[in-house]
């Protein structure tokens, strides 16, 4: 025990040392230590992040030792740290390296040539305690759960841990899968299928860090708050360069505040709603019904249906977005209008011999047209520059326009503007249908570039003035940005984190794209996705059997064989770390009753304590709410109510997605369960959210799947 404490305390120096020699070099690559201004902060920036890999690393620097059959030993632990005079001598091996998969496989009957796995117990930076587990002889006794035993037993926190100690032969095989496209992990409650995909990524970004870094990772959630439980985990190891977001942010600066009938959500996330796009698109593209003149100087020009059906048809036929097309449509009938004008205008007098003249005259019409209040809202009437935002909102709060566009009434609003999460995808995809405003574009295009020519024009006034200056104010050229690099800066540099400029991007594209609960996306949220990884390499978790979105996936292959043919595989988790064998067994009779096809997953440990449940009167519901978090306020850990959205106290437990906690009472799950199969898996979700104890309080009869619980105080009815 002591030769493992100094051992362990020995690493530890060399983190401080290492951290203190980058600490150094930080600050004074920060004062500026020559090179160009953009090797400066090049250095700066890979400096920072390696503070921060250090810094990490504090809480459990080291949980394990292998010892091979030869003798030889290898520590394990988050980081990889080297002897600091022999830089080929490793003190401590990272846990992704392929050489320290032995201690997370390896068995007694399959020993992957290792004599023993030693699990370290610690507090702060002491090892207070450690486990062996001797590999390849099976009459040789096992300790080896004991330290994942102490971790799902433990008191739960504000946030997800992570398992780089703890991880399992099922899960290391998933983390480290050599597979380019999409991987699908399935399991059921408390498999640790999100922790696994975290630790995929991490794995991916020591693995394959030049490749995914420079576009970074996104990671998808089903709301704000699960995304704030994970959070942290992929920071504990280490790895920053990491996008969170839910469905509702894939457009930036977009927030979904309505919600949608189930109807309305099936309507928009299925396929079929891009005819309906493309067709409130073409819808906007219209020709007069009568025909539009315009009074210029010497003459009247006229739109008529036959000349703007024309150019709409140039327009459309030119493959452009419908705001790029719309120059198109200009073009044609500008030239419509002009040779019309030029005929009339020129008839006695100008001879097609007078080319100049002609010329002359058409350049002048054009001009005129460009600047004719009355031409612009023919335009804006005719073929109008669309945003997003405002077609769709036009077109919801229309009846016309949707009867215009094939829509189906249902997707009608009073609000237009309404926005939901099922909104999302289709106003992404109205991005590439529109395209950007392009005269809006060019215009900020000439102010980015008149601000770096004079910005550059600056910079070469002072530097041509550097020989008119004395000793005392000379301007050394090194401390100096040249005109060029000026100018780059102001064009192409952004000093923003990638994750920051990433998730303000609506165009930026990731190298790997993590998808939890993905049984709720749509096709058109999966369609969304797919164009933010063109690589199409994903790690995909969920459980079909929790799905309550009626837009969501019923199968894997549905969504994923329509972009990534072939390119999938599928894995499943079937072990339950979270939930205790006592509160599966309930979970479990609510599954048979609505999923009986799905096995739930096998549970790892009992807790000993039964779940209950309670009959209450209406007058006392609330009472018994207080009293179970008063009761849970004075015990370590965390607790949770969950039941309708009407029940004062209590949160739905589709906002409880992917957390856990110590305690929880489900507060009427007969109401829950009524609504229909999504009902059904609501109240599986709610049911297993829970590490330890489990409550339920009812007013009418218990639902016929949970007449298992013990009952206390009032005689408890079933349904039969």
């Amino acid at each position: 025990m002591r030769s493992e404490q100094s051992y362990v305390a020995g690493l530890y120096t060399r983190l401080d040392g290492e951290r203190a020699q980058v600490k150094g070099r930080y600050s004074a690559a920060l004062r500026g230590n020559g090179g160009s201004p953009m090797e400066r902060e090049f250095e700066v920036r890979a400096l920072a992040k390696e503070v921060k890999r250090l810094d990490v690393a504090d809480n459990g620097l080291c949980f394990g030792r292998l010892d091979t059959l030869a003798g030889e030993r290898t520590y394990i632990g988050r980081i990889g740290l080297f002897d600091e005079a022999n830089e080929f001598e490793t003190l401590l091996l990272d846990w992704r390296a392929p050489a320290a998969r032995a201690f997370y496989v390896a068995t007694a009957a399959t020993p992957e040539d290792m004599r023993r796995r030693r699990q370290f117990h610690t507090r702060g930076r002491q090892l207070v305690d450690f486990t062996d587990e001797v590999l390849g002889r099976p009459d040789g006794g096992e300790g080896g759960d004991a330290a994942l035993l102490a971790a799902v037993n433990a008191p739960r926190g504000a946030g997800m841990r992570d398992i780089v100690a703890t991880i399992q032969a099922e899960q290391d095989e998933i983390i480290r899968l050599d597979h380019p496209g999409v991987l699908v992990i399935e399991g059921g409650p408390g498999t640790g299928k999100t922790v696994v995909a975290l630790h995929r990524v991490a794995y991916l970004l020591y693995t394959q860090r030049e490749q995914m870094e420079r576009h970074g990772v996104l990671v998808v959630g089903p709301n704000p708050a699960f995304l704030n439980h994970i959070g942290r985990v992929l920071p504990s190891l280490g790895e920053t360069n990491v996008v969170f977001m839910t469905a509702g942010d894939f457009v930036p600066g977009l927030r979904a505040t309505a919600d949608d009938t189930p109807e309305a959500a099936r309507l928009k996330g299925s396929l079929r709603i891009l005819d309906v796009l493309a067709a409130a698109v073409a819808d906007r593209q219209r020709v007069p019904e009568e025909p539009v003149h315009i009074e210029l100087a010497d003459v009247t020009v006229r739109i008529d249906a036959a000349t703007a059906d024309w150019a709409r048809e140039e327009a459309r036929t030119s493959g452009l977005p419908h705001n790029a097309a719309r120059e198109v449509f200009i073009e044609v009938l500008t030239w419509a209008l002009t040779e019309r004008a030029i005929t009339r205008i020129g008839q006695g007098w100008l001879t097609r011999a007078d080319r100049e003249a002609w010329e002359n005259l058409r350049t002048d019409l054009r001009e005129e047209l460009a600047d004719h209040d009355g031409f612009t809202a023919a335009l804006d009437e005719l073929w109008p520059i669309l945003t997003p935002e405002t077609l769709l909102t036009q077109l919801y709060s229309s009846p016309e326009r949707l009867r215009a566009a094939g829509a189906d009434p249902a997707l009608f609003r009073v609000d237009g503007d309404a926005w939901t999460v099922s909104d999302v995808p289709l106003l992404d995809e109205l991005v590439d249908l529109l395209g950007r405003d392009k005269p809006v574009d060019r215009t900020a295009e000439r102010e980015r570039r008149a601000e770096a020519a004079y910005a550059a024009a600056v910079l070469d006034n002072m530097v041509g003035r550097e020989d008119m200056m004395d000793d005392e104010d000379h301007l050394f050229a090194t401390d100096l940005l040249y005109a060029e690099d000026l100018a780059d800066r102001f064009l192409e540099r952004d000093t923003r984190e990638l994750a920051e400029r990433a998730a303000a991007d609506r165009d930026w594209t990731y190298r790997h794209v993590v998808v939890d609960e993905a049984q709720e996306l749509s096709e058109m949220d999966w369609r969304v996705l797919m164009r933010r990884c063109p690589g199409k390499s994903f790690t995909v978790v969920g459980d079909l059997a929790q799905r309550r979105s009626v837009a969501g996936a019923t199968s894997w292959s549905t969504m994923m064989e329509p972009y990534v043919p072939g390119r999938w595989v599928y894995r499943s988790l079937t072990v339950n770390y979270r939930t205790p064998a006592e509160i599966m067994s309930v979970a479990a009779a609510v599954l048979a009753e609505f999923a009986p096809e799905v096995q739930p997953p096998e549970s790892v440990r009992a807790c000993g304590v039964q779940p209950w449940s309670r009959e209450v009167g209406a007058d006392e519901l609330a009472t018994a709410i207080e009293e179970f978090v008063r009761e849970e306020a004075g015990r370590e850990g965390t607790s949770v109510v969950i039941g309708p959205p009407d029940v004062p106290g209590t949160v739905p437990a589709s906002e409880t997605k992917g957390l856990e906690f110590d305690a929880v009472l489900v507060v009427e799950p007969e109401r829950i369960l009524a609504d229909g199969p999504r009902g059904a898996a609501e109240l599986y979700v709610a049911l297993t959210r829970a590490t330890q104890r489990l409550g339920v309080l009812h007013q009418g009869a218990l639902p016929r799947a949970l007449t298992g619980l013990a009952g206390i105080g009032s005689p408890v009815r079933a349904v039969r």
